[in-house]
């Protein structure tokens, strides 16, 4: 390989890169129908003041996660956290994120505490996640587990958890794997469920 090609692959790479900072991936979250594709109810970051990228709402205590969460207290539901470059949903022309209309916007309240909704709990695999094990980073965040388990079409613009070479990030191969699954937040640890470590950390 001579190098001129050198040098165009590097310029390739350079400028994927590029788009992937300026295109940033909006998310919406939605509670799905029993079919895990009717959107039923979705929740806007912007009315909790948060962002639309993956990482810039996806921490713990953000008040747009809770509300989210809310939705969910005690109350199994098909969720997914649709972002706008996800595929599109089997057999359809449209992904959850097109599919979430301004009609079925909802606004719910964000009283709950942190021990209130201390487990997340994924009733399809019977695992659960308890938040208070979640790793914090240099700057004492902790990542908020629901978002990132149960994203769609994470890694395909900016703003969303990149997975970086030789870096201790923690288990990414959990991200998106609980999406449509029936998933609650509950205050106690659910008995005879597994426990699903998760020590993601954005480095």
């Amino acid at each position: 390989m001579d190098n001129r090609n050198i040098i165009l692959i590097f310029a390739k790479e350079i400028i994927n890169q590029l788009n992937l900072d300026i295109m940033g991936q909006y998310y919406k979250p939605a509670i799905l129908a029993k079919n895990k594709k009717t959107v039923l109810q979705w929740v806007y970051s912007h009315s909790f003041g948060s962002g639309l990228k993956l990482m810039e709402h996806s921490w713990a205590k953000n008040p747009f996660v809770r509300a989210v969460e809310s939705l969910i207290f005690q109350n199994p539901q098909p969720v997914v956290w649709g972002g706008d470059y996800a595929e599109n949903c089997k057999g359809n022309k449209s992904n959850v994120y097109n599919r979430c209309k301004d009609s079925l916007e909802v606004k719910p309240e964000t009283t709950l505490t942190d021990k209130e909704t201390r487990f997340v709990v994924n009733h399809t695999k019977k695992q659960y996640v308890d938040k208070t094990k979640v790793p914090k980073d240099n700057d004492g965040w902790r990542i908020a587990p629901l978002p990132l388990l149960t994203c769609e079409g994470n890694g395909q613009g900016g703003g969303d958890f990149f997975v970086v070479p030789d870096r201790q990030q923690g288990n990414v191969s959990i991200i998106g794997t609980w999406a449509r699954d029936l998933i609650s937040v509950e205050p106690t640890k659910p008995k005879g469920y597994s426990e699903l470590v998760f020590d993601l950390i954005e480095r």
